[in-house]
């Protein structure tokens, strides 16, 4: 979440950039029901600015988990890396569906580092993933 004011047009903006959904576990507002947050990639508290280049859509778990972070240990190297950045870098270089697009399998160590960090895969969020694709409303497309 952000303390600073969001002109409604850059939010507008950001939002359609982001195809309304979570930069990170990609959930759709209009399949979850509630708007997604603006988030700040780098985090205010660490000198990010709010500025559209430093914005981007988060549901609230997401934003939640990533916090003030930057950063996380990929869990297969033991490396300090930096997050994935929805504005800049690939989902699909970074991540997959996995278990017929029930979960998010990290591929590289960015991707690994942040699906653990942010619990990308947290059971309820799989469990909805498993009610969506009987829906036939996932997995979207990259």
């Amino acid at each position: 979440m952000t303390s600073s004011y969001i002109p409604k047009k850059l939010r507008e903006r950001v939002a359609e950039q982001a195809r309304h959904r979570c930069g990170y576990c990609l959930s759709s507002e209009a399949i979850v029901g509630l708007a997604m947050e603006i988030e700040h990639l780098i985090p205010q508290a660490l000198g990010g600015p709010t500025r559209e280049q430093n914005l981007w859509l988060a549901c609230p778990a997401c934003n939640a988990f990533k916090g003030q972070r930057i950063s996380a240990r990929d869990p297969e190297s033991g490396s300090i890396v930096r997050l994935f950045n929805p504005r800049e870098q690939s989902w699909e270089e970074h991540f997959l569906w996995a278990d017929s697009g029930a979960r998010i399998v990290g591929k590289t160590a960015i991707g690994r580092a942040t699906a653990l960090a942010l619990h990308l895969n947290r059971p309820l969020l799989v469990a909805a993933r498993r009610a969506w694709i009987k829906a036939e409303w996932h997995p979207p497309d990259v």
